[in-house]
């Protein structure tokens, strides 16, 4: 099993929590070095995680499904908004002004297609443990309310 550093621990903690409060996932669930939130509505398997990794905290999007993933891909490409703009745009209204760091899109050895990218914290310890927690919720749900109005995501067909 994989060790994380202890203040990740406190901080999946205390997501955890705020994301329950705030009822958007279907489950919440720990899974060692990260914690999986599953999309809500979704008409396929997609999750958001927030991961402990070497470089800090990574928050994504993940689903095995080459469709969901496509449908993504398509109104991304339709609206031409990048990514990171719908994200920013999420983060402003939860009260955070920031760049989000580039967002990366691949698929990786499990199959998945992901999109990712690092939570911008302070290098140094003059954010505390608080902060850290704020903008981690923060970008765990920008991160679903970005996706969840891309492609199939949110689970509506307009066609119906």
């Amino acid at each position: 099993m994989t060790t994380i550093p202890a203040p990740h621990q406190e901080i999946f903690t205390a997501v955890c929590s705020n994301g329950r409060a705030k009822e958007v996932f279907a489950s919440i669930e720990t899974l060692g070095d990260r914690i999986r939130c599953h999309a809500k509505g979704c008409p396929e398997p997609a999750w958001y995680e927030l991961a402990s990794t070497d470089h800090g905290l990574m928050v994504r999007f993940a689903t095995p499904d080459r469709w969901l993933s496509e449908s993504i891909e398509s109104d991304l490409m339709h609206f031409g908004d990048p990514i990171e703009e719908l994200v920013e745009e999420e983060l402003a209204e939860l009260g955070w002004r920031g760049k989000v760091p580039t967002v990366k899109h691949f698929r990786d050895d499990a199959k998945l297609y992901t999109f990712e990218n690092l939570v911008p914290l302070a290098s140094d310890s003059t954010a505390g443990l608080s902060t850290a927690t704020d903008l981690a919720t923060k970008f765990l749900l920008a991160y679903e309310a970005a996706f969840r109005a891309l492609g199939d995501v949110g689970g509506e067909d307009e066609d119906e």
